[in-house]
């Protein structure tokens, strides 16, 4: 077979590309957004979505993350929610977009006895760059849930992961965005309190 750089090294820009900007470019390559064909409602992703909680299961709160297991952005976005969770009750959605990796591990998290701590170990996996956690052997089924889950955020228009979508804790408004955020940022989004930083000790 006879090597052609010209026909590779177009290749590896596009495969470079796509790995620099992010979860965004690469979900849009896998499934293009179109307009939204179900309008954005937090009772149809309530009915619909399957995903896990994080906080106070009893709170009036209720924030709902799609999130992609091989997203980075999304592994921010896990970290900067967890000093909020005493405020809302955040549900962890899981889609699958950027590889055939995102479903199994997703289906691995829904189907986990622990799924909050199943996340942190892949979370702490993902940032070490190992991949995120191993493949469940029994996972069938929470495929089908994140193929649905997958589906539900087309139908809602969206174009990239994270998106987060919740009520303003102060004005009652739907709120959605897509990306990641800071801890401060995320707390202004939803109208929740910045918690103050743990006092030093005096010396």
């Amino acid at each position: 077979m006879t090597f052609k750089p010209h026909a590779v090294f177009p290749a590896l820009l596009i495969a470079a590309s796509l790995f620099v900007s992010g979860c965004k470019d690469a979900k849009e390559a896998a499934a293009p957004a179109g307009a939204a064909t179900t309008p954005v409602s937090r009772a149809v992703i309530a009915a619909e979505a399957k995903g896990f909680t994080v906080g106070s299961a009893m709170s009036t709160r209720t924030v709902y993350v799609f999130f992609d297991p091989q997203c980075p952005h999304c592994n921010a976005l896990w970290e900067a929610a967890r000093p909020l969770k005493s405020q809302a009750k955040f549900v962890w959605i899981p889609v699958g977009l950027l590889n055939a990796t995102s479903t199994a591990q997703g289906a691995t998290l829904l189907g986990a006895k622990d799924p909050v701590a199943a996340m942190d170990e892949h979370e702490a996996s993902m940032r070490a760059q190992r991949g995120g956690i191993g493949a469940g052997g029994d996972i069938d089924a929470q495929k089908g849930n994140v193929t649905s889950n997958t589906a539900l955020l087309t139908r809602l228009g969206f174009s990239s992961i994270p998106t987060i979508i919740g009520t303003h804790a102060q004005s009652g408004a739907l709120v959605t965005k897509e990306g990641s955020l800071s801890t401060p940022a995320l707390a202004a989004f939803l109208g929740l309190q910045m918690p103050t930083a743990p006092s030093t000790p005096a010396q």
